[in-house]
């Protein structure tokens, strides 16, 4: 059997949105990092030129077409030498940058927080290696996700918190996606749109966990798709727009979620205090996949799941919604809620629209992510386009 080393044999060819995207990346990048060094000495990951983050996506895209057996590979790239990371694990000998070595290597680090390291050879600064794996990455530190054959994300750690990560952009084949951050200041954008957005913004306020962000991964994480209704807390004006009887209504509230974000700060950063936050989380967002919505206040007590939403009596039938999402470049438009996924968007529109304080969560299970929220400057159901912030 040919070792791993010898695996590559033959030159892929380059992989045209790599090269394409290089440049815009190494710029975005340049920016963070010096803005961060202006904040004060911090650790700090290396900046990727254009070459670099170029081999390190041809190396992922054509890495995830390849299957070991009959499994695509999912793979966290990171670009960094192994005296930047914390107690890494280095091979005795590092390995080629090549779609075989990666795709042989990705069933040891498939698990979330794992990174293949990737730097420079020794001997050949032109050149790039596997030199190990680590789970400790530095702040800014580039990093590729392979998330399934021929999707991949540009993203970077915020902060030295586990899950804290900034999505730079998207790949899926040809297309390019690249994060518009300046999407925040919009007047009618959701605190929940501006808290993903805000993640690599120098003028986030805190590195504090945001639960409808959590919510939101968690969600689309299941892949069943579902909805999550947030609704003001102490007002029932909600049950209105709520067929009876509710299949699953949670009585007294349940309020573990509540309680652990009513905890004092110091306990906030502890190990037992975030695993804890995660489970009730992810017990919360598994309720969504019932059929049905979810429904929480926005304290973050479940009121019930497994809802099913009607309109309101008196209420007007929503017709359309304005669709954005947060790209460069992306445009606004007006659409029939019906055209955003179907029955479960056109019941979240609806909600919102009977709802005006409210707000609805849509995972598809396609992966596509809503968030619908009422827009007073357009006087209708925003709905906002956002699985690019949550891969």
């Amino acid at each position: 059997m040919k070792s791993i080393e010898q695996l590559e044999t033959v030159t892929l060819p380059a992989y045209p949105a790599a090269r394409a995207v290089a440049g815009t990346i190494e710029t975005y990048f340049d920016a963070r990092l010096a803005e961060a060094r202006q904040r004060g000495p911090q650790r700090l990951a290396p900046k990727p030129d254009a070459a670099a983050v170029e081999a390190i996506i041809n190396a992922g895209f054509w890495a995830s077409l390849r299957r070991e057996e009959g499994y695509s590979p999912k793979i966290s790239l990171a670009f960094l030498p192994p005296e930047e990371a914390r107690q890494p694990l280095t091979f005795d000998h590092s390995f080629p940058l090549t779609a075989s070595v990666l795709s042989r290597l990705a069933p040891a680090v498939e698990r979330p927080g794992i990174h293949l390291g990737v730097w420079y050879a020794a001997d050949d600064s032109s050149r790039l290696r596997v030199w190990g794996t680590t789970r400790s990455i530095p702040k800014l530190c580039f990093v590729l996700e392979v998330i399934e054959p021929g999707l991949l994300v540009v993203k970077y750690r915020r902060s030295q918190e586990q899950g804290k990560y900034v999505n730079v952009a998207v790949l899926k084949g040809d297309q390019i996606r690249i994060v518009d951050e300046t999407g925040s200041v919009l007047p009618d954008c959701p605190e929940l749109i501006t808290s993903l957005l805000d993640f690599g913004s120098r003028t986030s306020k805190s590195d504090s966990v945001n639960v409808l962000v959590q919510l939101a991964a968690s969600m689309r994480a299941h892949a069943r798709g579902g909805s999550l209704l947030v609704v003001p807390q102490g007002s029932d004006d909600w049950q209105r727009s709520i067929l009876r009887p509710v299949s699953y209504l949670v009585t007294p509230p349940f309020s573990e979620l509540a309680e652990l974000m009513r905890r004092d700060p110091i306990e906030k950063s502890q190990q037992l205090w975030q695993e804890s936050f995660l489970d009730a989380v992810d017990e919360i967002a598994g309720l969504t996949a019932v059929d049905g919505a979810a429904l929480i206040t926005d304290q973050y007590d479940l009121l019930a799941f497994g809802a099913k939403i009607g309109r309101r009596d008196g209420g007007e039938q929503v017709e359309q919604v304005v669709l954005t999402e947060p790209i460069v470049d992306g445009v606004a438009t007006v659409v029939h809620p019906l055209e955003l996924g179907g029955t479960r968007h056109l019941s979240a529109a609806q909600f919102v629209e009977d709802q005006k304080d409210s707000v609805a969560l849509v995972a598809s299970v396609d992966g596509h992510f809503m968030i619908f929220a009422w827009s007073p400057c357009e006087r209708m159901v925003h709905a906002h386009r956002v699985e690019t912030l949550l891969m």
